[in-house]
């Protein structure tokens, strides 16, 4: 007689157990995904890889990018001058000594002046100190251009020789000055110049990279512009280019004539340091309208020396230089090269000074002229062909 499996074996009521499945089907697997879906999801995170790491290498460099930014504006305002020099001495294999030495000659250009700034600097220090300690002595005399004043020379001769002329009034006018504050700021100023030569320094590092791949930075530039937003794309890229041109001739070049022509018109009015101010006027005509601050500063100079009829000169012939340059000279070489009108030109270097500083006077123009080229073409409904 047989016996029954016992009942626990096979419980009369349990309930069925799903059959198992493989671990790679409970997975979802991206390659059964729908092929657009795929692509989709693949665009949606390289955007979002390029943004990060895009935010992550602004960051690091924020430091530099003024630096890098000073690099680009002279890598295209020398561009055609190293073309002819390419062309004239071809580079080697390696083409490392043409680079070099047009690094070498730029950072000249740069130091040169501000060597012999500083030479003319520590002789005037003395002069400076010989006055301060005679000013402690004897007080600070009267100029000679208050005798010489047409209204009121006598009651303004006396009133400073009352206010300062004397001992005490020196003494005290110069005790004034907080001296824990001038070495606070003269530790500034310093740590400020070495920060900038620095940056300089970094410059020309990126310069000369940017000289020796001349060739392969702009071919790779076109094509990422024309990948990235079409013909329009280089057609921008192309106007900023000429915008930086245009800028560099309008601004630098006009203003370092008008620095040589006031030079020589302080020269033989009598101005003190011609070339100084000569110089501080080049780099002030830099920028619209500042060059009226140096001239202004030659006049002064000239009437507290007693000389009024040449101070009349310099702000007469000042006035006519400035006028010429700003009216006729800049907007036919800014707007010639860029087809843009002048004052979206004066627009543009006022805001970039504004905004980014002596970088400005180039970055203004450059959006401007892109800005207004992409209007143009909106404006007309139709993609010019370069």
């Amino acid at each position: 007689m047989k016996s029954s499996p016992p009942s626990t074996l096979y419980p009369p009521f349990s309930a069925p157990v799903p059959p198992s499945r493989p671990l790679a089907e409970a997975r979802p697997d991206p390659s059964h995904l729908p092929p657009h879906e795929r692509a989709r999801s693949q665009v949606a995170a390289r955007v979002v890889l390029v943004l990060v790491l895009g935010a992550l290498g602004l960051w690091i460099l924020h430091e530099f990018l003024p630096a890098l930014a000073w690099a680009v504006v002279l890598a295209i305002a020398l561009g055609p001058l190293y073309a002819r020099l390419e062309r004239r001495f071809p580079p080697g294999r390696h083409n490392i000594l043409l680079p070099s030495f047009a690094i070498l000659a730029i950072a000249l250009v740069f130091l040169a002046p501000l060597a012999i700034l500083g030479v003319q600097a520590a002789r005037e220090a003395h002069d400076v100190a010989e006055f301060v300690r005679k000013a402690e002595e004897s007080g600070i005399p009267a100029p000679e251009f208050l005798s010489r004043l047409p209204y009121g020379a006598a009651q303004a001769t006396s009133w400073w020789n009352d206010n300062l002329g004397h001992a005490q009034a020196g003494s005290e006018i110069l005790h004034r000055f907080d001296n824990g504050k001038v070495i606070g700021a003269s530790r500034n100023v310093g740590r400020e110049v070495i920060h900038r030569m620095v940056l300089f320094g970094f410059s020309l590092v990126a310069l000369f990279f940017l000289f020796r791949d001349r060739k392969t930075v702009e071919r790779q530039a076109l094509t990422a512009c024309d990948r990235l937003f079409g013909p329009r794309g280089e057609r921008v890229a192309r106007q900023m280019v000429a915008s930086v041109h245009g800028t560099v001739d309008g601004l630098v070049l006009v203003g370092l004539g008008e620095g040589v022509i006031l030079g020589i018109v302080y020269y033989f009015a009598g101005v003190p340091h011609p070339v100084l101010l000569g110089a501080f006027t080049a780099v002030a005509a830099m920028i619209p309208f500042g060059a009226a601050l140096a001239i202004a500063v030659a006049a002064l100079l000239l009437v507290a020396a007693g000389s009024v009829t040449p101070a009349i000169v310099v702000a007469v012939s000042g006035l006519v230089v400035t006028f010429a340059a700003d009216h006729f000279v800049r907007p036919a070489l800014i707007g010639g090269t860029t087809k843009l009108p002048f004052l979206w030109v004066l627009l543009g270097i006022l805001g970039g000074v504004e905004t980014f500083g002596l970088l400005g006077l180039f970055v203004g123009p450059a959006v401007m002229a892109a800005l207004v080229l992409l209007w143009r073409e909106f404006t007309e409904g139709r993609d010019k062909k370069v």
